[in-house]
Order: structure tokens, then sequence, then C-alpha cells
């Protein structure tokens, strides 16, 4: 599985990217609002969908994006290309502000979601779904190292947030993982 990309943008047809990494070509539906200009350097987390005829890449600026995708894919009626529109359509806190608040409409507004799909959306994610934190700012090799061990960003923020790590990699590393053994 492909979880993360960084490279530069070769073409972008409406969220449709071609993400040359050292030399391939990757097809990534971006999952954003944001326009993004061929010749960006880009950097984006993956979630990859193994089909029987293809290997489909999903791209989220940030990981808690596609976290979110996920969530909204668990949810019964609720593919990929309705929560990757979901995603497009308005900002991920604004989304998550609708399902908390139970705006069946708000969330009604997404392409292909009717109010059927609407409500069961808000039913089976108000309350498991958290406003975005404020990140954690940790160096990319120690939160990569964490999640790649399994823990989720929302596990690693909580058990962080009042941690000041070491620059010392190694330590930072050990204390980290301490503090997420206590969590």
């Amino acid at each position: 599985m492909i979880g993360w990309l960084a490279g530069v943008v070769r073409r972008n047809d409406q969220g449709l990217l071609i993400l040359d990494v050292g030399g391939v070509g990757y097809q990534v539906h971006l999952a954003s609002r944001r326009d993004v200009a061929e010749g960006t350097h880009l950097e984006v987390h993956v979630r990859t969908a193994l089909r029987d005829d293809s290997i489909i890449l999903y791209g989220f600026l940030e990981s808690e994006e596609r976290d979110f995708f996920d969530q909204l894919l668990a949810t019964p009626g609720v593919g990929p290309s309705t929560a990757l529109a979901a995603l497009r359509t308005m900002e991920m806190a604004e989304l998550v502000g609708a399902i908390e608040e139970g705006d069946v409409k708000r969330v009604a507004t997404v392409p292909g979601v009717g109010a059927k799909t609407a409500s069961r959306i808000v039913l089976e994610l108000r309350g498991k779904v958290l406003s975005p934190p404020e990140p954690v700012s940790l160096p990319r090799d120690l939160d990569d190292a964490l999640r790649s061990l399994g823990y989720s960003v929302s596990e690693i923020r909580e058990a962080l947030a009042d941690v000041e790590l070491p620059d010392d990699e190694a330590t930072a590393l050990r204390v980290a993982l301490s503090r997420l053994a206590r969590a």
C-alpha cells in the first residue's frame, strides 16, 4: 500500500493529478478544494483502493483528512466518490461541524448526497468525529515512525499534546513511546 507521496505536479485536471515522484507519474485523486498549479512540489497522504481492474490513489494534504475520509467510507452507502466529493465541497472543519450539529441539510449539499444519505452520515458519525485539534508539531520522521507502529493521529496528539520532545530523534522516539504506552 502507498501511504504517502512527494513529487512535482505535472498535470492537474479538476482534482485529478499526475504526481511525478522520481520519474514515475502517479495518478492521484486529490481531496482538496485548493487548486494546485503544475510544477508545484506537493506532498500528499494517500489512501490506496484496490479494485479488480485498477489501483486508485486518493490524496490528502493533511493526514486528518485521510482519517476523516476513512470514517466517511465506514458509513453505509458512502463510497470513495461520495467521500471525495464531501471533502472537495467544503472544508473538513465545516463538514465536521455540520455533522456534530446534526445539520442534515448542510451535509446534503454535497453532490451525490441526498437527504437519506446525509441523515445516515450524521447518525453514524455524530459524536465520533472531532473538530481537527491544533496539530502537535512533530518531526516528520517521528510522526511517520509512530504511525507505522499503528498509533493513530488522535492517539499521538492526545499523548504528546503537552510534551516538549528532545531534539535527538532516538530520545524523542523513546519519550513518545513511553507517553503513548501510558495513554
